[in-house]
């Protein structure tokens, strides 16, 4: 494997691309191509290689070869959606054809791109593919800090808090929990404040994301 050693690698704080391909002089060019435009890449002639390198935890991008030696990419990247961080893939051949174009791209795959390689159609697919990872983490840290907000609230916040969601108001949330209304507006409050929404719309759109039992209004009320 081509690549500078553990030890003398700089900590990773940027985005990364990784590079699979079992052709020396091809990882060489895709390494000199990403590191041109001041992105770290990692380069390695197997899947297995891939496999042993601790990636950090940063937004990343796989350019991939379809055909390995005793390796199939595709089989490669099925066994990566399986993964809880699976990286996107962006893929390149010599020898594709329609239906591997097809397989890769109905499962997830960034781009397809056939050898010779053309330098932007690379670049562009991988900012894509680092983009599309970004998206995932930015996504993964907010639903974490939603998660967080909601194990905050007190068993009768969050009992205040489906009412809320049924559209019902202060008073007959009161009536509902035999509670006084000043006390149902207290924990109210707290709801909006401790789930970071300004308004039940929000708080609504939280729950959602959360996968909170959907709570319809009572039409009686």
């Amino acid at each position: 494997m081509d690549t500078v050693p553990n030890d003398a690698r700089p900590a990773a704080a940027g985005p990364i691309a990784y590079v699979i391909d079992d052709d020396e002089s091809q990882r060489k060019a895709l390494s000199s191509l990403l590191r041109s435009t001041g992105m770290r890449a990692e380069v390695f002639g197997s899947c297995d290689e891939f496999l042993r390198f601790e990636r950090p935890e940063v937004p990343s991008c796989l350019v991939l070869d379809v055909r390995l030696q005793g390796y199939s990419g595709l089989v490669f990247q099925d066994q990566q959606a399986h993964r809880h961080n699976p990286i996107p893939i962006v893929f390149i051949t010599a020898h594709g054809d329609v239906w591997m174009c097809a397989k890769a791209m109905k499962s997830g795959a960034v781009d397809f791109l056939t050898k010779p390689l053309r330098d932007q159609e690379v670049l562009d697919a991988v900012a894509l593919g680092i983009e599309r990872d970004s998206e995932r983490r930015r996504s993964l840290a907010a639903h974490a800090d939603l998660q967080q907000r909601y194990a905050t609230l007190t068993p009768r916040e969050r009992e205040v808090m489906s009412h809320v969601l049924r559209g019902s108001l202060n008073k007959q949330i009161a009536a509902d929990l035999a509670l006084s209304e000043v006390t149902v507006k207290m924990h109210r409050g707290q709801v909006m404040h401790k789930m970071g929404s300004r308004s039940v719309a929000d708080l609504v759109q939280k729950a959602g994301l959360l996968g909170l039992a959907r709570f319809q209004p009572d039409p009686a009320r």
